[in-house]
């Protein structure tokens, strides 16, 4: 716990570790059940499947159409099962900002973990309200004449992702 964040709070460190302990004492909890889950967010779950995605579509233009048009299936061919993720493109012409006022439908499937800041209210709003002064504070600046979409995909409270 400590090594991969190094600012978790003393006290909820050893309440995490007494409820692990706890849960295999009583048999609640399989033995390897915790290394089971990290071993699934470490390698087959996060930002190596974005990226994993990312990088063949660099590569495979056939590949590039289909995670474009059809999200769903080219994440398949992936081995990723996620069928409410709607992939974008950014183009000279084109910046999309995708923000979820609402938090419960980031694709951590897909991306990991959110952080923190992408679920705080200031960032949330900001991002709807004044997208380019938030993304020049992240370092980048999107020119004035290139078109900021922000995909409006949502009907319905995790629809799309």
């Amino acid at each position: 716990m400590g090594k991969n964040h190094p600012n978790v709070d003393k006290y909820v460190e050893s309440r995490a570790r007494a409820l692990e302990s706890l849960l295999l004492e009583k048999g609640i909890l399989p033995a390897d059940a915790v290394d089971r889950v990290i071993q699934r967010y470490e390698a087959d779950t996060g930002p190596l499947v974005g990226a994993r995605a990312v990088a063949r579509a660099w590569r495979d233009p056939d590949y590039k159409r289909r995670l474009l048009g059809d999200s769903r299936a080219a994440l398949a061919e992936l081995g990723v099962e996620f069928d409410m993720l709607r992939v974008v493109e950014n183009t000279p012409a084109v910046h999309n900002m995708v923000v979820c006022t609402l938090c419960s439908c980031y694709p951590w499937v897909v991306m990991g973990l959110p952080p923190t800041w992408y679920k705080m209210p200031a960032y949330r709003s900001r991002a709807v309200s004044e997208p380019r002064a938030i993304l020049r504070e992240m370092g980048l600046a999107v020119p004035a004449e290139r078109e900021r979409r922000a995909p409006s995909i949502w009907t319905r409270p995790g629809s799309c992702r």
